[in-house]
């Protein structure tokens, strides 16, 4: 059987474009759909004002959301398969939790009474670095939330942790029918002595290559045979982060690789995504990398 994807769904704007961006994936993917709303309002049962519905007010508000939300995602095609639920529990935990049992984990760039100066909020950052499958943040504008560019972009480090990066970007390109862009940057260190600007020239060229030859690898071990996606390789100079970041201004979804390291704790995030989740513009799908 499938598994879901899950949505993170809170009430705010940032959630309702998360519901529109997850459908039309259901879609492409043909998955069933999970709205997950966590509220702890059994907590504050005893203290909150019940509206005279008989049931307390952060209750009535938790079913009104995951109830709305359904509503705007039926709305939305009425050809996916969707379910919602309250579940009474912090929200990082409830989306945690989901991990095992998703195909990914999707999330706006912030929730309800978070300052709208944020980058990003604490929930999405929390989930996208310690979640156990492909976490989405829904960001950017309007044309590359809804798909319009037609381009999925890959950001491909070391082959041995990009594998699962490089997978996740070849099924989305298929499934949007849309090109994909390996993109490995490269860089000059700042301190190398340049005695003449041939060896320079030679060195830049002799990193560029090798920069290629990573991709190269990379895509190799990911990329079977009978692929139809039309893949274009970049290697460019310059730091990875702002590499790719640059890459997102033309990209309906950019897709990074983060380490998971077994025993370690914490948020397990590189700069790389850390930067494209604060920065992007478009959505970013982290996929876990164990090592």
């Amino acid at each position: 059987m499938e598994l879901p994807l899950v949505v993170g769904v809170d009430g705010s704007d940032s959630s309702l474009l998360a519901v529109d961006w997850a459908v039309d994936e259901a879609a492409r993917h043909g998955l069933p759909l999970r709205l997950v709303h966590a509220s702890l309002w059994e907590r504050y049962e005893a203290v909150r004002p019940s509206f005279g519905t008989g049931r307390p007010a952060e209750e009535v508000m938790a079913l009104h959301i995951i109830a709305s939300c359904l509503d705007r995602a039926r709305l939305r095609d009425p050809e996916v398969k969707v379910s919602g639920e309250v579940l009474a529990d912090d929200a990082v935990a409830v989306l945690l939790r989901a991990g095992p049992e998703a195909s990914a984990v999707i999330a706006g760039v912030r929730g309800r009474g978070q300052i709208a100066g944020m980058l990003l909020g604490s929930v999405s950052l929390a989930v996208a670095a310690r979640a156990v499958c492909p976490v989405v943040v829904v960001r950017g504008a309007e044309r590359n939330r809804e798909g319009l560019l037609g381009r999925v972009v890959v950001g491909v480090g070391d082959p041995t942790g990009s594998a699962g990066a490089v997978r996740f970007a070849l099924r989305e390109a298929a499934a949007r029918r849309c090109g994909l862009t390996a993109v490995r940057s490269w860089r000059t260190p700042a301190a190398e002595p340049v005695d003449h600007m041939l060896i320079a020239d030679d060195a830049a060229r002799l990193r560029e290559e090798r920069a290629s030859a990573g991709l190269e690898e990379a895509l190799r071990a990911a990329v079977r045979e009978d692929s139809q996606v039309v893949i274009r390789r970049q290697a460019v100079e310059g730091p990875a982060h702002r590499v790719l970041l640059d890459a997102t201004a033309e990209a309906d979804l950019i897709v990074v690789g983060a380490v998971r390291r077994h025993g370690r704790f914490g948020l397990q995030l590189g700069r790389v995504a850390h930067t494209l989740l604060h920065h992007s513009q478009c959505p970013v799908a982290i996929v876990p990398q164990p090592v």
